[in-house]
């Protein structure tokens, strides 16, 4: 039994009459039972149709029944006229006993009655043969009714009509692909993609012109409404996407092995449906609505769903009336479903990488659209993550990052990245040591540890209070005026020095000029000849190590120079730790 009440007969009898499909009636309604959408659209149809037939019958009974009485009274009259000629008949009794008087006389005439009988037998075959001539037309009201042998008939021409007619809103999609046939289809896509999934989620994209559509029977039935003083909100409406959804989700669940189905996360299975049968009944907005429809890099049409619901927003109803059909027009063929695609929610990976080389980048070093240098600190990590988890790319991020020609030392520098469409999701431990083994067997340039999947909200802990931390670095250091190991000695007295770092030169084409401000926690020099010595540092995170060494022009205050009294260059710089406590270690 459908869930509908009194007041949504008329808007059911209204889409029927203009075309619409049982779901879609279901949707005009604001039907919320989902179950009412997933049983076959024939039985909604039969249903619907006897909801509205309901009150079609009362009122046609209530006309027989006005009918019935007037007849009632006419036949009292034919009564008492009965009454009157009972009386008649007593006194034509009297009558016959005088009759019976002159019965010798009548007998004399009886003869010649006979002879008059003939005759009256004579016209009686002539009756018999006007008999054969055509009788009067049946009146109107047997045609009011039928046979039940008729009216199965036609109920199950109607039928046949119906199940042919394409739906004027959803143009088939709620007909034609809801059924277990279509669900099949797309389990079995979706397997051919060998995706390793604990969840599904169904997408559905659908043509702009599908918009307008309803927006047309919205407006057709509206007034419908509003003389019944009731009220149809667009919003109350439900999304054809939903109740698509409702009916389909479920089915292709059961086709992959009755994976719990889910609104966010998983894998997504979407479907795309065109109808170019019907897309030229929104460029009308266009007209009507030019700033609605900019073109876009990536589109290759300005009639993009969210354009069209814009402008749909936007136009008055009797300019939507002038320029569309009310309700929309029919058509003969349904959309058409371009594929299924899919598409695996983003997995993260963690770990922490050493660097020993001073030429290779963390990223990929392209100047001008020229490339520098071969390789990456990224790409070195990531061809083997790829091939593991079979996914289509990567974004790679850290905690900071290096030079080109600076080393990271110590447990190395926390990393993550996240794994565009893996098809593998499910690595065991043991998989992932494996994995690691082959990162770092694959150059010695790198070497990955505590390589492990995490969580998205775990990718936080990574960029959390980042500037807060502190690292440690070890430093080579020039001066140009000989020195001596009491000249330096000082430099491990410093403590809590606050530096004032002028955006450097050397990043100047990439960040924005500022003047951050950075604190030295601690240093130490140690004497190597009389033009160097090494420098180890404690800074707070984002220091810039090189400028505070040589003082970037006078970028960085206050700066080595200024401290020794001589020029200073740092010759290598190496990163000795980065403490940020993530990703949890893993033991060797």
């Amino acid at each position: 039994m459908l869930p509908l009440k009194e007041k949504d007969k008329p808007i059911v009898h209204k889409l029927l009459s203009a075309g619409c499909c049982a779901r879609c009636v279901l949707r005009f309604c604001c039907t919320r039972v989902q179950a009412a959408y997933r049983q076959p659209e024939q039985e909604t149809l039969k249903e619907l149709r006897a909801f509205i037939s309901s009150t079609e019958n009362s009122k046609s009974q209530d006309a027989p029944a006005s009918e019935s009485t007037g007849d009632n009274k006419s036949h009292d009259a034919a009564g008492s006229e009965s009454a009157g000629d009972n009386k008649s008949h007593d006194a034509a009794g009297s009558e016959s006993a005088g009759d019976n008087k002159s019965h010798d006389a009548a007998g004399s005439e009886s003869a010649g009655e006979n002879k008059s009988h003939d005759a009256a037998g004579s016209e009686s075959t002539g009756n018999n043969k006007s008999h054969d001539a055509p009788e009067d037309p049946p009146s109107k009201r047997a045609k009011l009714e039928p046979t039940e042998t008729d009216a199965g008939s036609e109920e199950k021409e109607e039928d046949a009509a119906a199940e042919s007619r394409v739906c004027v809103v959803c143009l088939g999609i709620l007909q034609e692909f809801c059924d277990t046939a279509q669900a099949v289809k797309i389990a079995e896509a979706v397997k051919a993609e060998k995706y390793e999934f604990d969840s599904v989620m169904c997408s559905v994209s659908l043509p702009a012109q599908l918009c307008v559509r309803e927006h047309s029977c919205w407006l057709h039935v509206k007034k419908e409404v509003r003389d019944k003083g009731l009220v149809l909100d667009k919003e109350d409406i439900i999304p054809l996407k939903e109740a698509f959804k409702w009916v389909v989700q479920g089915q292709v669940s059961k086709g992959l092995g009755g994976v719990a189905v889910v609104t966010k996360g998983g894998l997504e299975v979407g479907v795309e449906f065109t109808h170019e049968a019907t897309d030229a009944d929104c460029h009308f907005l266009a007209s009507v609505c030019p700033d609605c429809f900019k073109p876009a890099k990536k589109k290759q049409s300005v009639f993009t769903r969210m354009a069209v619901v814009k402008a749909l927003e936007k136009i008055s109803e009797a300019k939507f009336l002038r320029h569309y059909p009310c309700p929309p027009t029919r058509t003969s063929s349904c959309c058409s479903l371009q594929g299924v695609q899919c598409l695996h929610v983003s997995l993260f990976i963690a770990g922490r990488y050493n660097k020993f080389s001073r030429t290779l980048p963390q990223t990929p070093w392209v100047i001008d659209g020229e490339r520098r240098m071969e390789s990456s600190v990224e790409e070195l990590i990531g061809a083997s993550v790829l091939s593991s988890f079979r996914a289509e790319g990567f974004n790679f991020s850290s905690s900071g990052r290096e030079d080109v020609d600076v080393r990271t030392l110590g447990n190395g520098r926390p990393f993550a990245m996240e794994l565009l469409n893996p098809h593998r999701t499910r690595l065991s431990r043991a998989e992932m040591k494996q994995l690691q083994e082959t990162i770092n067997e694959s150059s010695d340039k790198i070497r990955v540890r505590d390589l492990q999947i995490v969580s998205r909200d775990a990718m936080s802990h990574m960029k959390e209070g980042e500037e807060d931390k502190t690292k440690s670095y070890t430093a080579l250091v020039w001066t140009r005026k000989p020195i001596q190991s009491d000249d330096i000695i000082f430099i491990g007295d410093i403590k809590e020095l606050t530096l004032d770092q002028k955006t450097p030169l050397r990043v100047l084409h990439r960040r924005a000029l500022a003047v951050r401000q950075r604190v030295v926690h601690s240093m130490s020099a140690r004497f190597l000849d009389p033009h160097h010595f090494h420098l180890e540092l404690k800074t707070q995170a984002g220091t810039y190590i090189k400028e505070f060494v040589h003082g970037d022009f006078g970028r960085t205050k206050p700066n080595l120079c200024e401290l020794l009294q001589t020029d200073t260059d740092i010759l290598e710089l190496d990163v000795e730790s980065v403490d940020v406590d993530w990703p949890p270690a893993i033991p060797e």
